[in-house]
């Protein structure tokens, strides 16, 4: 009895169809850091991602759409998993608060992804709505985090009581500088002599706003 032939055998064609939104995906994610929104066309996606104009517009009715999935795709999606690790956190909240920016630079900051936040800041007032859907998404979403992370450590009476909804910038930021400055000064910083090392400066933030948080001995 014929067995049926194994799926790497399957003419190129049948293959990638299933992996087109994420080249698609992809493409437009390089092509929206390396031009911005307003000057990405949907049919430079589609050239990047290999495919036809009319086999993204089967997938992506525009190109906002397109740009909401390469949101949900690179940053939305990570949300889930980051608060079931900080509900499940044994750690201290100076622990966990270091964890929380530590690993939102690893995750998107030094990625691709991180270059989202300069192009929303740069065009949200030309793309309003490009701005809500990121507001919505990832800003929303990640301020709610920290301020959990921020109540627990009140709670918990490792942090002093403060203005939660102020208290949140400060952690946010220290990020949107350091995601601003690799998507732009940084890429030229070292032949200016102006080095800087995201670790560290992490690290840095961290220690400065630990010290204004804690409790008073």
């Amino acid at each position: 009895m014929p067995t049926s032939a194994p799926e790497t055998s399957l003419p190129r064609r049948t293959r990638r169809k299933e992996t087109r939104p994420g080249e698609l995906i992809e493409a437009a994610l390089n092509l929206f850091i390396e031009k911005g929104f307003a000057a990405t066309k949907s049919e430079e996606v589609a050239q990047r991602a290999g495919v036809s104009k009319g086999t993204l517009f089967l997938y992506f009715a525009t190109k906002e759409d397109l740009f909401k999935a390469v949101v949900r795709e690179n940053i939305s999606s990570l949300f889930p998993s980051w608060n079931e690790e900080m509900e499940s956190f044994a750690g201290s909240c100076s622990d966990m608060l270091a964890y929380a920016m530590t690993s939102w630079w690893e995750r998107v900051g030094q990625t691709k992804a991180g270059g989202i936040a300069k192009l929303v800041i740069s065009e949200a007032q030309n793309f309003p709505d490009i701005a809500a859907f990121y507001q919505q998404e990832v800003i929303t979403p990640g301020t709610l985090l920290l301020k959990k992370i921020l109540q627990r450590g009140v709670d918990r009476h490792e942090f002093r009581d403060l203005d939660l909804d102020q208290a949140v910038f400060t952690l946010v930021a220290p990020m949107i500088f350091l995601m601003l400055w690799k998507n732009s000064m940084g890429a030229c910083a070292s032949s200016a002599g102006e080095v800087m090392n995201p670790a560290q400066f992490i690290a840095l933030q961290v220690d400065v706003l630990l010290n204004g948080l804690k409790v008073k001995a």
